[in-house]
């Protein structure tokens, strides 16, 4: 606040004329006791943490095309996908479930029941993550033949790291509950990232080969090393948060709600990585590198949307356990409007620049650049409805969110298979485009429909909206 007033004191007359509505909206939101400054401030945190992240991403992903080349790049990018696919899935929706129950449990100060959610999302990823990594094992014991030889040792390194993976994919999901948006989004999308790098960086200078095996050394690594630190700052921050040494578990209840969590994010995240899949089962290690890098570049408009989605969570799960109906129609109609606008133009400044950018990765990767234009008005369309699915969830929708993702995953993988073989990349990247679409449309129906809400950027959020549905 203090520097805020002192910068505002020091501008011109005329520009402090204009400035100070903008100054004084963003005091409120710096030093508001609301759930609504709270939220926002929860966001521009996480926005600021996916800028930063965004362009350590970046810069690592460039650095490591430019040491491995193409196929080399390629082949990293589709098995380290796979790690973040099936390390997120095998949380079974539990990293979902606690951002779903613990703000409710807060209100009620069960921190007994806080102690008990945490502790078994935990365990319960744990067990279920190295359970797919034998499964994993015994695969390629029996199937490996099948495989081509370079895919081998990489993907056995992967199976090593999911158990990791989950565990991080909890730890954060704990930490967005709670708010504490650094600890949430740090670890993931900063701290590993730049470890990866950085130990990639190492073994080369000691005289390791510039290959996709090393890289996932160096991923196993980092992941280990980020996820363990983690906990332990978790654990130090739960115990001085909820002073409770009972753990109460009502196990039945919880998986119940991420059962339907699971496949819900499973097909989310299905469909969202399903194109460098099919890619890879398609086409050439290079030509997956390709298509990766062009996604990389112009996914930085997506951590506009990433922020808002990690920032309502909690704010639209108080709202349900207080029900709070009217301003859980004003809340998501607000949060649509923050994901909308800055994904526009930070998408727009990213395509302006999309040569350049490509060209940073290699003279090979230039001719991603035409799938960046399918792949901004996919993204486009689903900031169009913001926080959607999260907005369903939250209202306890998720068997309908089921059905829905079902529906769109159905598509997205047709689409895939039958553009693929035919378009080849531009044909995995407006497969992804038309499904995003789909996507958005199936959500604001089905919201407006059963929560009375008309979710949409553009839409005047004191009209047309009916909080009398039952929720």
């Amino acid at each position: 606040m203090a520097i805020l007033n002192t910068a505002e004191k020091a501008l011109p007359a005329g520009l402090r004329a204009t400035l100070s509505p903008l100054v004084a909206k963003v005091a409120v939101v710096l030093s508001g006791g609301d759930e609504v400054s709270r939220a926002q401030r929860m966001a521009l945190v996480a926005f600021a943490v996916r800028i930063v992240s965004a362009g350590i991403a970046f810069i690592s992903q460039i650095i490591l095309a430019r040491l491995m080349g193409e196929f080399e790049y390629g082949l990293f990018a589709f098995v380290w996908v796979l790690v973040i696919l099936f390390g997120n899935l095998s949380c079974l929706g539990f990293h979902t479930t606690v951002i779903r129950f613990l703000p409710g449990y807060r209100l009620e100060d069960a921190h007994d029941k806080i102690m008990g959610l945490t502790s078994t999302a935990r365990v319960f990823a744990m067990l279920s993550a190295s359970a797919l990594a034998i499964f994993g094992f015994v695969f390629l014991y029996f199937f490996g033949e099948s495989i081509a030889s370079y895919y081998l040792i990489p993907v056995s390194l992967a199976l090593f790291t999911l158990p990791m993976v989950a565990l991080g994919d909890v730890l954060n999901g704990t930490a967005r509950a709670n708010g504490w948006a650094v600890s949430a989004l740090s670890p993931t999308y900063i701290v590993r990232p730049v470890l990866i790098l950085l130990f990639m960086l190492v073994a080369i200078g000691l005289g390791a080969e510039k290959t996709a095996t090393t890289a996932m050394l160096t991923a196993l690594l980092a992941t280990y090393v980020t996820t363990l630190f983690h906990f332990a700052f978790m654990n130090r921050r739960l115990n001085r948060h909820f002073r409770s040494t009972a753990r109460r578990v009502h196990f039945r209840h919880w998986i119940r709600f991420a059962f339907p969590m699971f496949l819900i994010d499973g097909i989310g995240f299905l469909m969202t990585n399903s194109d460098v899949v099919i890619v890879g089962l398609y086409l050439p290690p290079d030509q997956v590198g390709i298509y990766f890098a062009a996604a990389k570049t112009i996914v930085l408009m997506q951590f506009v949307f990433f922020s808002v989605q990690a920032a309502a969570a909690p704010r639209l799960a108080t709202l349900m356990s207080a029900n709070d109906r009217q301003g859980l129609a004003g809340f998501a109609s607000q949060a649509a409007r923050w994901a909308f606008w800055p994904s526009l133009g930070v998408g727009t400044v990213v395509l302006l620049a999309g040569p350049f950018l490509l060209s940073l990765f290699g003279p090979g990767f230039v001719q991603g650049y035409e799938l960046m234009f399918f792949l901004f008005a996919g993204f486009l369309a689903k900031a169009l409805i913001g926080p959607g699915e999260t907005l369903l969830n939250m209202a306890g929708k998720q068997k309908l969110c089921v059905v829905l993702y079902i529906i769109i995953f159905g598509c997205n993988i047709a689409l895939n298979m039958a553009l693929i073989p035919v378009y080849g990349l531009a044909g995995a990247a407006a497969a992804v485009a038309i499904a995003m679409g789909i996507e958005a449309v199936l959500l604001h129906i089905a919201i407006r429909r059963t929560l009375g809400i008309v979710l949409f950027a553009f839409n005047d959020p004191r009209a047309g909206q009916n909080t009398g549905k039952a929720v």
